[in-house]
């Protein structure tokens, strides 16, 4: 499929202060679209100035949510060029979200082109300051116009590009984790290893129940026993537990996150042994008394590695560390960077540089 590349005819200033971006608030010129009609195919590849689109009232994605998204980023390397970490496995990731949601798969090659080639492009929106990068967000809605539960057959596929400050702006800081004990995010059979919007609304009230008690974050748990924890809202959940790397399975309820990939893949190399299994509620509560929990951190595109400061769990709350992350979680959060921005070499191939 050929890609036409259309001019910018205003583009914006560009980037100013780069210590005053926020997440998702300012988007560069352009954009990649390119539409889908049963029967002909992905058609009509381009990328234009970004801009507002027209959908139809009756637009399916507006009435049964047929939506996936995914989310990666592009950092400024020490000599200015500018790389992806891991591009090929989110365009994987996104085809593996659409035949969950029955929508047209894209050809991954051609599909990670266009996005190399746009964040090229959009190269000097790249800002230069620590901690900052370029998010990326390829995104899929159904533009059918009609009212009726059943796979559209109209698309539209885009991506855009958010230049994005540093997460942690004053240093590394634990966050607190809300343990709900009523709400779930997914369940076997479900769309919970989907990146798809409705898995997210499906978590705000949670969220919002969280906040109002003072805390960050909601850590999920299984939804037949709610015995079981397995991820929070936008990250999977890792614990160094009796010396040992313990997290959640990949089995349709949890993220296979490319974050959690990469930690576990360091992990090894840093030898220790790894368990993928669920913790109880009972031993993440009961580990921190008892010292068989170490160390606790979220892993995730926007924030890479997250460090946990404390839990609460039925009006219980624990912490530990006195505050501070763990030893290990700051050698991952470290490392994890280093070979994002270019400080380190990348041994395993995870970088594409443009």
């Amino acid at each position: 499929m050929k890609l036409d590349i259309l001019p910018v005819t205003n583009p914006k200033p560009g980037l100013s202060e780069e210590t005053d971006l926020a997440f998702g608030r300012t988007f560069t010129d352009r954009m990649f679209v390119m539409q889908y009609d049963t029967g002909k195919g992905w058609h009509s590849a381009r990328i234009e100035p970004y801009g507002p689109f027209s959908l139809d009232p009756a637009a399916m994605v507006l009435h049964y949510s047929q939506e996936i998204f995914e989310g990666l980023k592009a950092f400024r390397r020490p000599d200015g060029k500018v790389a992806l970490f891991r591009p090929s496995d989110n365009v994987t990731r996104f085809n593996l979200s659409a035949q969950r949601m029955c929508m047209p798969e894209v050809d991954n090659e051609f599909f990670l082109d266009a996005i190399l080639k746009l964040v090229q492009l959009e190269s000097d929106w790249v800002p230069f300051s620590e901690g900052t990068s370029l998010y990326i967000r390829p995104t899929m809605i159904a533009t059918e116009a009609m009212l009726g539960v059943r796979p559209a057959d109209q698309y539209l596929c885009y991506v855009i590009l958010s230049p994005v400050g540093a997460y942690y702006k004053g240093g590394i800081a634990p966050v607190k984790i809300w343990i709900s004990d009523h709400y779930v995010r997914a369940t076997q059979g479900g769309t919970g290893e989907a990146k798809t919007g409705g898995n997210y609304a499906a978590s705000l009230y949670a969220a919002k129940e969280a906040a109002e008690n003072g805390y960050d974050q909601v850590l999920w748990l299984d939804a037949k026993e709610r015995k079981y924890v397995e991820e929070v809202g936008s990250m999977n959940m890792f614990f160094l537990y009796d010396d040992k790397i313990v997290t959640s399975p990949l089995r349709g309820t949890v993220l296979d996150g490319i974050t959690r990939r990469s930690v576990l893949t360091l992990c090894k190399e840093m030898g220790y042994d790894i368990e993928e299994r669920a913790l109880t509620v009972d031993e993440v509560m009961e580990g921190i008394g008892n010292g068989r929990l170490k160390e606790a951190f979220g892993t995730g595109t926007a924030v890479v590695i997250s460090p946990v400061g404390s839990f609460c769990y039925k009006g219980e709350s624990v912490s530990f560390n006195n505050g501070d992350p763990g030893e290990l979680t700051m050698k991952l959060y470290k490392t994890l960077t280093d070979i994002q921005y270019g400080r380190k070499a990348d041994p395993h191939g995870w970088v594409t540089i443009l």
